[in-house]
């Protein structure tokens, strides 16, 4: 890379972590016509391509990015979000499961930081199939997420509900206590985990956890919802 591209390329850097895409694009594009081998260039231009929600053209840089660099994780996820926003979901998942084989060092364990960026991904996939109301799909990814990052309270919650609705409520208040353990202060948690109980017609139980979500959140609508109901009962 000459001197004069060199320059280029750290401007244009520059301006894509200051937020600047439409500048930071221009110099970024003049340095991928002189060097088309720059993994991270491609994969700057697909960040700025999908933030500007044409998909399709971020996908090509994305993939152009891992032909150069297959083990490149930043670019592979970014391909995965695309895929998923495209609604691509196999290819979305066949890029995650590629992934996690890729990062696999010789313990056979993913490293912490690639496990955490794609349980993040697997609890969006999941959240989008809930939202469709594709139970099934929605609890294996919640489950998949769990797998890699045990231990979060959203994921879990939202893992416990969808057990519910699918008619599993057993399963459904493991996850939801698993929950309240992760985060003793996250209210959704035990708001569904009364819930859980109530439906179950174990109403002190119900109760017990609105009453802690009152606890925490003293003007919680939902809790004090639920409680006027189950005292009304």
């Amino acid at each position: 890379m000459s001197d004069e591209h060199k320059g280029i390329y750290s401007k244009g850097n520059e301006l894509f972590e200051r937020g600047q895409y439409d500048e930071a694009e221009l110099l970024l594009r003049q340095v991928i016509e002189e060097n088309p081998g720059y993994a991270d260039v491609l994969n700057k231009l697909g960040v700025i391509f999908e933030l500007k929600g044409r998909k399709e053209k971020a996908k090509e840089y994305f993939e152009k990015a891992l032909e150069i660099n297959p083990h490149y994780t930043e670019a592979a996820l970014n391909l995965a979000i695309t895929l998923s926003d495209m609604g691509d979901a196999e290819r979305a998942q066949e890029v995650m499961v590629n992934i996690r084989e890729a990062n696999k060092g010789a313990s056979g364990k993913l490293d912490p930081f690639v496990a955490g960026k794609l349980a993040n991904e697997h609890f969006r996939l999941g959240n989008i199939y809930y939202d469709f109301d594709l139970l099934d799909e929605a609890i294996d990814q919640y489950e998949r997420a769990i797998q890699l990052r045990p231990g979060l309270a959203d994921i879990h919650t939202k893992y416990g509900v969808a057990l519910r609705e699918r008619g599993r409520p057993d399963e459904a208040i493991e996850q939801l206590m698993a929950a309240k353990q992760a985060g003793p202060d996250y209210c959704p948690a035990k708001i569904q985990l009364g819930l859980s109980y109530y439906q179950k017609g174990m109403k002190p139980e119900a109760v017990k956890e609105w009453q802690e979500a009152l606890g925490v959140e003293p003007d919680n609508k939902e809790a004090k919802t639920f409680l006027e109901i189950a005292n009304k009962g």
